[in-house]
């Protein structure tokens, strides 16, 4: 793989070498490779084809649970988080222990190890809050929280520049990978002023299934705000904006 330099790039395949865009710019390589009929067949590459099962389980799976969360990830991502979850997927999917190589799945896998996944690589969630916060999942009740102790914003977070104010998101997340479906609901705090005064305790409860018997995903983030002339404006350019896995229940 070569970098292209000059003032033209090139997009297409010329002699043997295929020149393409990328997110780190405009790249070349020769064109080569097995042929796919050979990696679908020769038992030389039974291990390929196992991993390539089992990536194509993590993708799935990883779409899915970033659909069920939409809502709240369109504001808080960074250009590579598609390829960051896949990558933790995989590991979950490694981890099963019950399926044989190239059969193994999120199911059976462990959820789990996607505790603590940043949605933003930029404004990550402990670099964002250090606000103390507290959260559970309860699997019988159907219920996944957040809970966040009185704290003066001006002093426990660290704001977007512009910023104005904030508010607090959750979203809790059921999520059947078999029949790719999902249950998700959204809670939010209020706009609040990022000022130097304590704020009131909150407390903010998602609802899913009670007694489900699908993995659960609790997030739990910050979106910023500007006021102007009284009107609140999302900041989008998503630097400051946070969202993490912060609990996960599996089954």
């Amino acid at each position: 793989m070569a970098r292209q330099k000059g003032l033209i790039k090139l997009d297409g395949t010329i002699g043997g070498i295929t020149f393409y865009k990328t997110q780190d710019g405009y790249l070349a390589r020769e064109k080569g490779g097995v042929d796919g009929d050979r990696i679908a067949n020769d038992p030389n590459f039974q291990r390929t084809r196992e991993n390539g099962a089992e990536f194509g389980r993590a993708g799935k799976a990883g779409k899915l649970l970033r659909n069920s969360l939409r809502v709240l990830v369109q504001n808080a991502s960074d250009r590579r988080m598609v390829s960051r979850l896949t990558a933790k997927m995989v590991k979950v999917i490694q981890a099963d222990a019950t399926n044989t190589r190239g059969q193994r799945n999120v199911i059976d896998g462990e959820a789990e190890l996607l505790t603590g996944f940043e949605f933003n690589i930029n404004g990550k969630l402990g670099n964002t809050i250090y606000a103390p916060f507290t959260s559970t999942i309860d699997r019988v009740a159907g219920t996944l929280e957040v809970n966040i102790p009185s704290f003066n914003p001006a002093q426990m977070i660290a704001a977007s520049g512009g910023a104005t104010h904030f508010k607090f998101v959750t979203g809790g997340a059921e999520v059947d990978f078999e029949n790719e479906t999902f249950i998700v609901d959204v809670q939010e705090s209020a706009v609040l002023p990022l000022i130097n005064s304590a704020s009131a305790a909150l407390d903010l409860t998602n609802t899913v299934t009670a007694n489900s018997t699908h993995p659960l995903f609790l997030v739990f983030g910050i979106e910023f705000y500007q006021e102007v002339n009284g009107e609140m404006y999302p900041l989008k350019n998503g630097s400051h904006n946070s969202l993490s896995l912060v609990t996960i229940s599996g089954i």
